[in-house]
């Protein structure tokens, strides 16, 4: 198994560690960062978070520049993503952090995009690459996330809802980019016995 594929095992293996942080009341109390109270259990979480994105961001520079790319990889890394994306949104839902129609949205999009993506390698074998609205959508739920387990942090009185403009923020592109993919694959719904 070469580094990026143990970089992805070490992703998933973080999920249940993150899922423990914020299922298990562990009464840690809150630290005082920047000025704020933020739960010590949130803060975890996010660092947790953190990590577990900078695995994604290394793994896929390293498979791709030492040509380190595998069947594995290929279908690790981006399920990968998606368990650790989905699991905090749902937690976020949960503990009335993020509203549940928006998360209901983006896991609705990640699902459509991903069963039109593995259509089109089903026909054709190649991958749809994600585009820039894709990416955007990505690094906004990524920052939204952290944002909001950190409850926003503020400066004494001087508060501004980061979390929940990145939020919409991504809600905006999801929508966009999973309208854009299903634009580009429409052939993809073709029947071959009718071209």
């Amino acid at each position: 198994m070469n580094l990026p594929n143990k970089l992805t095992v070490f992703r998933i293996i973080l999920i249940p560690v993150f899922i423990l942080l914020l299922a298990v009341p562990w009464n840690m109390g809150s630290v005082v960062l920047l000025g704020t109270g933020i739960s010590t259990t949130y803060l975890i979480a996010a660092i947790v978070f953190i990590v577990a994105s900078l695995t994604d961001l290394l793994d896929g520079r390293i498979a791709r520049g030492q040509h380190l790319v595998t069947n594995f990889g290929k279908f690790a890394d981006p399920l990968a993503d998606k368990m650790l994306v989905m699991t905090a949104f749902i937690f976020l839902v949960e503990l009335g952090k993020a509203p549940a129609w928006v998360v209901a949205i983006i896991v609705c999009r990640e699902l459509a995009v991903t069963g039109l993506r593995l259509l089109i390698v089903e026909q054709n074998g190649t991958i749809m690459a994600a585009a820039w609205p894709g990416k955007i959508k990505t690094n906004t739920q990524m920052f939204a996330i952290i944002f909001l387990l950190l409850n926003n942090i503020g400066f004494s009185n001087w508060h501004i809802p980061f979390g929940e403009i990145l939020l919409y923020i991504c809600l905006f592109f999801t929508i966009y980019s999973g309208a854009e993919y299903f634009i580009k694959g429409k052939d993809a719904f073709k029947d071959a016995s009718k071209e």
